[in-house]
């Protein structure tokens, strides 16, 4: 019987892995990323973009994290278009969240980017406690990469549980 090779996703997810043995770092992780993930995406939302014509009343809604989105989910793709897919719903939701975020501080709420830098900022603070009990340095200190990594990491998990071949 023929080995196959493995796919460089599930070479990345191997990797990943070895600095996510311990289940309580797994727990943080499962909070933690997503959590940076929407943080990141709105503070980059948050950065003035020019205003541009064309684009009418949506100009708000293509800014600097729409490039962002845009190179994430390229590098997605060629890794595995199912799990790019299922981040495509996720950085949706996303951005849903954002924009109604954008609308509450319009509405005299907080400004948007204090709560994006307050939750990215206790986001890795819980990403390094997790670390700190696994005993391992997070994996992106080695290769910027595994920034991208973790979210579809944490996908991947899903796509088993289900039966969906990613």
């Amino acid at each position: 019987m023929e080995k196959l090779a493995k796919r460089p996703v599930d070479i990345y997810f191997d990797k990943y892995g070895e600095s996510h043995q311990n289940h309580t770092n797994e727990l943080i992780h499962w909070i933690c990323v997503p959590l940076i993930v929407f943080s990141l995406l709105g503070l980059v939302w948050q950065i003035p973009f020019p205003h541009l014509d064309f684009l009418g009343r949506y100009n708000g809604y293509f800014n600097w994290a729409s490039f962002l989105i845009a190179f994430a989910m390229y590098y997605y793709f060629t890794l595995s278009p199912v799990l790019f897919f299922l981040m495509i719903w996720i950085v949706g939701l996303m951005s849903y969240g954002i924009v109604k975020l954008e609308h509450w501080q319009d509405a005299g709420g907080p400004a948007g980017w204090m709560v994006f830098a307050i939750i990215f900022v206790v986001a890795w603070i819980g990403q390094f406690i997790g670390h700190k009990i696994e005993g391992k340095k997070p994996s992106f200190l080695d290769d910027v990469k595994f920034l991208l990594i973790g979210p579809i990491w944490l996908l991947h998990f899903v796509c088993k549980k289900v039966g969906l071949k990613y």
